[in-house]
């Protein structure tokens, strides 16, 4: 067995800018401004969408297989699942600091938010950087093409079409060519036209909006 897993990668950088950006938007928001605030916490909570589902496609897809097949990276694996436990902490701390910042985005709590966004991306960053480190390689020798297509396949069946779009954008992002080239080529052509007809424009107008000065 023998997979591509540098898609992985590509996932990752998109969601390394974002944790970074999430910091630097709300930071920026003026207090009182309220309107600017859901832009934000609304951008939060589709990147906290992709984000979910794509460890819990690790959570139930890749972690059980590997653990049955992989006796001397078991150490590694299980590593990932408490990583994956500290980051959903994080999550949780933000799911209640969003919403209450965005009622009145008062600064006391785009202060809190602000350090509970800087204490997310450094447990994120970390888990991903020892997951390409550690547990890519291993998956790329005893995983499936059929198991690796089934994390994909999770994230597609769980997540609103539209929002799949914003996704789908926020990984192309900083993808390079050959790495754009290569992902769009996986999707079907009906999927691929409705990504450049509707999708990167609709992410196009996203991003504007989101990163408003």
């Amino acid at each position: 067995m023998s997979v591509d897993t540098k898609k992985m990668e590509v996932v990752h950088r998109g969601l390394r800018r974002e944790s970074r950006l999430l910091i630097e938007l709300v930071a920026a928001v003026a207090p009182g401004d309220t309107a600017r605030a859901r832009v934000i916490a609304d951008h939060y909570r589709i990147y906290r969408l992709g984000l979910k589902h794509h460890h819990e496609g690790e959570d139930e897809l890749l972690w059980p297989p590997l653990l049955a097949r992989v006796d001397l990276g078991t150490e590694v694996i299980l590593r990932m699942e408490a990583q994956h436990e500290h980051v959903h902490a994080t999550l949780t701390r933000l799911d209640a600091a969003v919403p209450a910042w965005e009622a009145n985005a008062g600064a006391d709590e785009r202060d809190t938010l602000v350090a509970a966004l800087i204490d997310h991306r450094a447990v994120l960053t970390e888990h991903l950087d020892d997951e390409e480190a550690t547990l890519l390689p291993l998956a790329a020798e005893h995983i499936t093409e059929a198991e690796w297509a089934s994390l994909g396949e999770h994230l597609v069946a769980n997540t609103p079409k539209l929002t799949l779009l914003t996704l789908f954008g926020v990984v192309l992002e900083d993808a390079t060519p050959a790495e754009r080239a290569q992902l769009l080529s996986g999707l079907p052509a009906p999927v691929r036209g409705i990504w450049h007809l509707v999708g990167r424009p609709r992410y196009a107008r996203h991003t504007r909006r989101v990163r408003a000065a």
